[in-house]
């Protein structure tokens, strides 16, 4: 199956319908030829409302730590994003809540399987650590163990509001990880043509 095929089946998905708070709405971007995939949870709220993933304060916090603009960030040919799961979960008590287990096993391998263009994968928070990353013990140990996963693949806290105190406790992130990405990122967003 090519991807458009798979993207579309995805995009009108109902798996957990009944589940969801606010109805199914799957957001997710991807080519085959993306070079960046950006593995996240869920949508949240903001996105569930506007179909466009990251387009909350969170993406901008990313795309700033990504050193991209949103031209970029929003082009496929450059950048995929395949979140955990599809659909905004709801909101918990402090924050939302997970991603459906029920979307991974069912599109997953499906989407990675197409997407042979990429060259760096980068772990947004615990959901996806557990799933790209099984056996690190913690996400700030696999955060701080970056170099073990480099360059293939990055674990990132999550870029929420919600993780400023992880951002202010950890300095090192933003010392030392953050040029190394932006570096990378670069040298990807140039080499797109190739």
């Amino acid at each position: 199956m090519t991807l458009d095929p798979l993207l579309r089946e995805i995009r009108a998905c109902t798996l957990c319908a009944d589940a969801l708070p606010h109805g199914p709405r799957p957001v997710l971007q991807a080519s085959e030829s993306s070079r960046i995939l950006i593995a996240g949870q869920a949508p949240g709220r903001r996105v569930h409302e506007s179909g466009v993933p990251f387009q909350d304060p969170s993406g901008d916090r990313l795309r700033d730590w990504l050193g991209i603009s949103e031209a970029d960030f929003y082009d496929p040919a450059l950048i995929a994003i395949v979140p955990m799961g599809f659909c905004f979960p709801g909101t918990g008590s402090s924050g939302d809540k997970p991603p459906r287990k029920e979307c991974a096993p069912a599109w997953r391998e499906r989407v990675l399987d197409e997407l042979s263009g990429v060259r760096l994968t980068i772990v947004l928070g615990a959901h996806a650590q557990r799933y790209h990353l099984p056996g690190t013990t913690s996400l700030t140990d696999a955060v701080a163990r970056w170099r073990d996963f480099w360059p293939e693949l990055l674990p990132l806290p999550h870029p929420s509001p919600r993780n400023q105190a992880w951002f202010k406790k950890h300095p090192w992130f933003i010392d030392e990880v953050l040029p190394v990405l932006k570096e990378r990122v670069a040298q990807l967003t140039a080499a797109r043509s190739d």
